[in-house]
């Protein structure tokens, strides 16, 4: 079994409603993101490969696309832009086409927060 990683980084502009108010928090305000995505599973036996590295990138880039320098707060069934929210859109976006998916980990470095959603058997629960 092995599992395979890769990563891509957005920045993006959001609002939050919050159960500790800040005048921050209501104000567009944004972050830097990385985004983890994990495969797992057992590599071909021909192609020596769990999953070819340029068509899971392609997948990414798509998904980057969506995110970068948007306003999260316009994105399509992301709901409230929180670091859950985030980590589950990108799950759903990248499911139907990556194989394997295993987790999506989405950071926000400059704060030290981390998020993980954890798929069920390669789908969403």
């Amino acid at each position: 079994m092995f599992e395979l990683s890769k990563q891509f980084r957005f920045d993006a502009a959001h609002t939050l409603d919050r159960a500790i108010e800040t005048e921050s928090s209501r104000r567009i305000h944004g972050h830097s993101y990385r985004a983890e995505v994990v495969v797992r599973g057992v590599p071909d036996p021909v192609s020596g490969m769990l999953i070819d590295l340029g068509l899971l990138e392609r997948s990414l880039d798509d998904t980057r696309d969506a995110l970068d320098h948007r306003l999260l707060d316009e994105v399509d069934e992301l709901g409230p832009a929180t670091m859950e929210n985030l980590s589950a859109w990108i799950w759903r976006r990248l499911a139907p086409s990556v194989t394997g998916l295993a987790r999506v980990t989405v950071y926000r470095d400059s704060s030290g927060d981390a998020c993980t959603y954890f798929g069920h058997h390669g789908k969403e629960e």
